[in-house]
């Protein structure tokens, strides 16, 4: 949409994270919604975490606010903020999505494990039946590990720096997904048809690498969720040592398709 076509009608919904220069959701809805010639628009608003609080009390009561998108650090704080959760953000104790409902109350719950999931088979990577290495269960990274399994993933190991974390995401998807061996441990424990890097490590240049994937097989896929830079070190090692890998765009929009479906917009076209 173009700012002179924004007027009364206009629906808003927002994205609040802090940082915020690095999302992408206002690109890809807005030009979603122009395309469809859906009268909506998505504005990034940079909150810091203390005032997470204080910004969602002031949020709600914008009449015309649908929904808001809600990225690091304020997706585990968001479950405390909302009426209600769905079945995702009650499994992974997050949530990156939120709607106003007809009766006014406020429903949260994840998307980013089920856009990884659609990104990976849209681009031709199968999920169900493999073996799977996945660092950093926060609040994308637990998502991620929940939607892998309910996808049908034979085998997943987790690592996190927090093992305290890293255990309770074990356990959770654990008792939801009996089916998925789930496993803490390292990267060490292969072979694994893909590597999954879910945490922040990468969107600076000055980042260590997350893993090195030159101790993988070639035939392991490797996995990005960083969406800026696209290709990220570790990416770029990996494609280097001849690894195929898989950037954190593929999910995003994966994630943008459910995250609209959830606000009431079929976009998948």
């Amino acid at each position: 949409m173009k700012t002179d076509q924004i007027d009364g009608m206009t629906r808003l919904f927002a994205i609040i994270g802090d940082p915020i220069f690095t999302v992408r959701s206002p690109a890809v809805f807005n030009a979603l919604f122009a395309r469809q010639s859906i009268n909506a628009v998505l504005l990034p608003y940079h909150v810091a975490a203390p005032d997470l609080r204080t910004a969602w009390a002031g949020l709600k009561t914008i009449k015309n606010l649908d929904g808001v998108v809600a990225t690091m650090p304020h997706k585990r704080a968001m479950c405390e903020l909302v009426d209600e959760l769905g079945d995702n953000g009650r499994v992974v104790g997050a949530i990156n999505a939120v709607r106003r409902r007809a009766d006014g109350r406020w429903e949260g719950d994840m998307f980013d494990g089920v856009g990884c999931v659609h990104g990976l088979k849209a681009q031709g990577h199968e999920v169900n039946g493999r073996s799977v290495f996945l660092l950093g269960v926060g609040g994308a990274g637990a998502a991620v590990a929940t939607a892998l399994a309910q996808a049908g993933v034979k085998r997943l190991v987790i690592a996190d720096v927090d093992s305290e974390r890293r255990n309770r995401v074990a356990e959770r998807i654990r008792a939801a997904y009996p089916k998925t061996l789930i496993e803490v441990g390292s990267i060490e424990q292969g072979p694994f048809n893909m590597a999954i890097n879910c945490t922040p490590l990468g969107m600076r240049a000055e980042d260590p690498l997350p893993f090195d994937p030159v101790l993988l097989p070639e035939s392991t896929l490797i996995v990005d969720v960083i969406t800026k830079p696209e290709m990220t070190p570790l990416l770029n090692l990996a494609k280097e040592s001849g690894h195929a890998t898989h950037s954190g765009k593929h999910m995003h929009h994966g994630q943008a398709i459910a995250v609209a479906a959830f606000f009431g917009f079929d976009l998948s076209d």
